[in-house]
């Protein structure tokens, strides 16, 4: 197996997941005792949300690409973004590395279409719903995206940040989550893509009546299926 380099801490808890995912996937094909080669590079999440909140991209992009080179100086011969919204870097990632970086919205596209689907709900972040960076590649692959309204993003958002990125998960929460989650289905939503690393944890496919798209697993099976073959 071929080690995967991680950026995380954006959140810590969506990292936790990935590394479930990769040490759970490396069992099942190597069999007990058996885990994942992984390299972890975790930034401080408190300095990317204020980073995020000033608009201050530039920065962040200088923030991912040093993380990104560091992981693969560490040896990793892949690498992901541990965080949907943390996506709107990855050119500046791609261009300092010499190695793959998976992105997480053309994985999860190969897995809308496998489905069949063509026309999904995105939630996330605001800066994953209301800029088009994720948007774009969904339309490269003929998927057609709906996002929630403008109160329902706010609330969203909210619960991400004031709750999931801090492991607080709440019955009042997931119930709003699940009431959005049937408007839009009720307004033509034929999947809908958890968006945020941390809304599986909110959320999962027991809960839809239509296809859900972990974007968390989604991202870390492919990212083992590039290590294994």
């Amino acid at each position: 197996m071929k080690t995967i380099g991680l950026i995380g801490g954006i959140t810590p808890e969506s990292t936790v997941l990935y590394y479930r995912v990769l040490n759970q996937l490396a069992a099942s094909k190597y069999g007990e005792p058996h885990s994942a080669k992984v390299v972890v590079n975790s930034v401080d999440f408190g300095e990317i949300s204020k980073l995020q909140s000033e608009n201050r991209w530039d920065i962040l992009n200088e923030v991912m690409s040093s993380s990104a080179l560091s992981l693969e100086r560490a040896g990793a011969a892949c690498i992901l973004i541990c965080a949907n919204t943390m996506h709107l870097t990855i050119g500046a990632v791609e261009a300092a590395v010499n190695i793959p970086v998976i992105h997480i919205a053309e994985a999860t596209s190969k897995q809308i279409l496998s489905k069949g689907l063509k026309k999904v709900a995105l939630l996330g972040t605001k800066y994953t719903m209301e800029k088009t960076f994720y948007i774009d590649v969904l339309k490269t692959f003929g998927i057609e995206t709906i996002i929630p309204e403008l109160d329902d993003r706010n609330e969203i958002h909210r619960i991400i940040y004031d709750e999931l990125s801090k492991g607080k998960l709440t019955s009042n929460s997931k119930a709003i989550y699940l009431k959005i989650i049937q408007k839009l289905i009720q307004t033509g939503a034929e999947g809908i893509i958890l968006g945020c690393t941390e809304i599986p944890l909110l959320i999962q496919q027991k809960d839809v009546s239509v296809p859900v798209f972990d974007t968390t697993t989604i991202h870390a099976n492919a990212a083992f299926h590039f290590a294994t073959t």
